[in-house]
């Protein structure tokens, strides 16, 4: 097959955009504070040294794209007991989070611009003998390139957006010169598979899989802050809302004014999304006239609101009760991960916007783990009667950690049928593992 006229213009283009867009992101990541060594990452310049034997990188741009891999890299690691992992993101906040959940035999770099240089010198030291890409991280000479040197592929949890689906419809050659690299692309759904069918995957290697980020590693929680919470508490009723967005704090606090006037001692959390909006939600908060402690001043829960604006405490948050509403759903954001939630031991409320977990939230509603809400009011009338009803709570309790239970048999069995496609190795016994 001829390599498309657009693939030539890009690899074109990236070498005269290096020089522009190395010093953008070099810029980026200093500011954020990592050593200069490290931001030369994305030029390709190592900062680990290669491990002997195989190799498995796993890359994915984002936070979510990169957390909803650890899991599986756990669960590969376990059968494949001699290999070794990279995983590779794009940003500094992804880098922090990452580092400080790495599963064993794993190390984190910084991706290469997809561009010859960065990407020759970072394929010459790593030598992966596998690569898996996550969701839509599909720069084109990234792909092609490390395809050239036989590495086995796969691109997991796939999925592209309905703009990015139209774009590759009117670009077919280029789509298939990408696409044909894989060894095996595993969707988040049938909808995802047929689409990627309809745009020029080959179909003998385009597989269902599931949406990864439902089958995340449990939250890592900080015991010592645990401890300190719950003191500071003393026993108060608690829910979290974690994971807001713009406008949906507003409603938040609205369902938690009017449960107030019912539970006077009752306590929210509430943990943007991005804490770097800790100072407007703070404002949100004292425009509702709620009284408040801030976490990144120090300071215990106390008051009616506590204001969780710091990166990577959700586990700690979850650990200290069992009610937990999921944001990003209240405006169309498209929801975030409930299994985070159910693995935690916590039932789950959402509001109705869960496009990007729709399956998830389908069957845990189903199973009677989450619920979803409509507005304030909504929000409020369905806290209130789980914080009434005792019997109805441990109800929804147990069909969230049930549902939680029953997906990791589904997590062995995308790892089992990417080292199988991938020519890895044959999967050990599950069960040697599974039962330590």
């Amino acid at each position: 097959m001829a390599t498309p006229l657009l693939y030539r213009a890009w690899v074109g283009a990236s070498l005269v955009l290096l020089p522009f867009l190395a010093r953008s992101e070099v810029k980026k990541l200093r500011r954020a504070g990592l050593p200069l060594a490290r931001a030369w990452e994305k030029l390709g310049h190592a900062t680990e040294a290669r491990a002997p034997g195989a190799l498995i990188w796993f890359h994915g741009a984002s936070v979510g794209e990169s957390l909803s891999v650890l899991a599986l890299i756990t669960r590969m690691g376990h059968l494949l007991p001699e290999a070794r992992f990279l995983i590779t993101s794009g940003t500094a906040t992804s880098a922090d989070l990452i580092a400080r959940r790495l599963p064993p035999r794993t190390v984190h770099q910084f991706a290469p611009l997809d561009a010859p240089g960065p990407l020759k010198r970072f394929l010459r030291h790593w030598r992966p003998e596998a690569a898996l890409f996550v969701e839509s991280e599909l720069w084109p000479q990234m792909l092609r390139r490390t395809r050239a040197r036989g590495t086995a592929m796969a691109l997991v949890n796939a999925r592209l957006s309905a703009r990015s689906i139209a774009a590759w419809r009117r670009r077919p050659a280029l789509a298939r010169h990408l696409f044909e690299v894989f060894d095996l692309i595993l969707t988040q759904n049938a909808a995802m598979e047929r689409a990627l069918k309809e745009i020029g995957a080959p179909e003998g290697r385009l597989e269902r899989g599931f949406n990864l980020k439902s089958l995340s590693d449990p939250l890592p929680v900080d015991q010592g802050a645990l401890v300190s919470a719950r003191a500071a508490l003393g026993g108060r009723p608690l829910w979290v809302a974690s994971s807001t967005h713009p406008g949906e704090e507003a409603v938040v606090l609205a369902a938690h004014r009017q449960l107030l006037a019912r539970f006077p001692d009752l306590c929210l959390i509430l943990a943007p999304r991005h804490p770097e909006r800790g100072t407007e939600v703070r404002d949100e908060i004292a425009r509702a006239g709620l009284s408040y402690s801030r976490r990144t001043r120090g300071e215990a829960p106390s008051g009616a609101v506590y204001l969780a604006d710091t990166l990577g405490e959700l586990g700690t948050w979850y650990a200290l009760t069992d009610l937990v509403f999921l944001g990003g759903s209240l405006r169309p954001i498209g929801g975030h991960n409930p299994f985070e939630v159910a693995q935690a031991g916590a039932t789950v409320l959402s509001g109705n916007h869960v496009a990007n977990f729709a399956e998830t939230f389908a069957e845990m509603e189903a199973a009677g783990g989450a619920r979803l809400v409509a507005d304030a009011e909504d929000l409020a009338e369905k806290v209130a009667e789980l914080l009434l009803d005792a019997p109805l709570r441990e109800r929804r309790l147990k069909a969230a950690r049930t549902f939680a239970e029953a997906q990791t048999e589904r997590l062995d069995e995308i790892a089992a049928r990417l080292i199988a496609a991938l020519g890895l190795s044959q999967p050990a016994q599950l069960a040697d593992w599974r039962d330590e």
